[in-house]
């Protein structure tokens, strides 16, 4: 408990507005190791790349029981805090969250990710009560346990189209009185709408980023405490598994495999 509780308070530190942690999200043990021997600070999955390594969607489909059980090989398989992107929470209700919550810890994660999109896929978001007593129910449950969890609460008003920046700002608001530790916005990363958020949240803000956003040090300036690459890097992985499949099946070539990782460095990196 004692060295996760040091993990937990080294992973709320690196939250600092312009000097942002970077999180290279992964969803396997293996992602997880490449990732943090490239010098990453902690190492956060993707709730998207875990579901489809899993063989189920993104949205609340899989189960609590695999997601977390995935946790635990993330965690177990480096060094370096882990924050765990649990979904919607995978419950119905704050109770349910809060058993999430519970075996998260108890995997080793020292950070959580909840969002507030509406079950089912739906357009909207939960009613912001709804919410916040999830939220509330993550941080009873860490509290309990003694370790400082780093509730990351994604506020879904840009991604879904449900609210520009009064909308967040007050979701954030209520958020943070409800136990959240950081605000997470995906959707967004023009440069003056991120400046506006980072000046209303009085919490580290974080942002998704991908092709076509500003770079760290760009975010940086804007006062972002934290970036996500989130499912992109999942995505890019599954984009090789295509075009190989593609090729082979097509020309028969493998040039897609050209930049792959070296067999002996992969199996050697997993033996540590």
């Amino acid at each position: 408990m004692s060295d996760q509780r040091s993990r937990a308070e080294l992973f709320r530190s690196l939250h600092v507005p312009s000097t942002p942690i970077v999180l290279v999200n992964a969803w396997d043990a293996a992602s997880a190791r490449i990732v943090a021997i490239a010098g990453a600070q902690a190492v956060a999955t993707t709730s998207a790349g875990v579901a489809w390594s899993l063989g189920a969607p993104d949205g609340d489909v899989l189960g609590r029981e695999l997601a977390t059980e995935l946790v635990g090989r993330v965690a177990g398989a480096v060094s370096v805090p882990v924050t765990a992107d649990i979904e919607s929470g995978f419950g119905t209700t704050p109770e349910q969250v809060a058993e999430t919550v519970r075996a998260v810890l108890a995997a080793g994660a020292v950070g959580v990710n909840l969002e507030d999109a509406a079950p089912g896929g739906g357009p909207g978001l939960r009613e912001v009560a709804d919410q916040s007593a999830r939220l509330a129910a993550a941080r009873s449950v860490a509290d309990e346990v003694g370790v400082p969890l780093y509730v990351n609460a994604r506020v879904d008003t840009f991604l879904r189209g449900a609210g520009g920046v009064p909308e967040t700002l007050d979701r954030a608001a209520h958020y943070l009185r409800a136990g959240a530790d950081g605000i997470f916005v995906p959707g967004v990363v023009d440069p003056e709408t991120v400046a506006a958020l980072v000046a209303g949240i009085p919490a580290p803000v974080n942002v998704l980023a991908g092709p076509g956003a500003p770079t760290v040090p760009e975010l940086a300036k804007l006062g972002v405490a934290r970036v996500s690459l989130g499912s992109a890097v999942a995505e890019a992985a599954y984009a090789v598994v295509r075009r190989a499949a593609e090729e082979a099946y097509g020309s028969g070539g493998y040039d897609a495999l050209a930049d792959a990782l070296d067999y002996g460095a992969i199996n050697e990196l997993m033996r540590r």
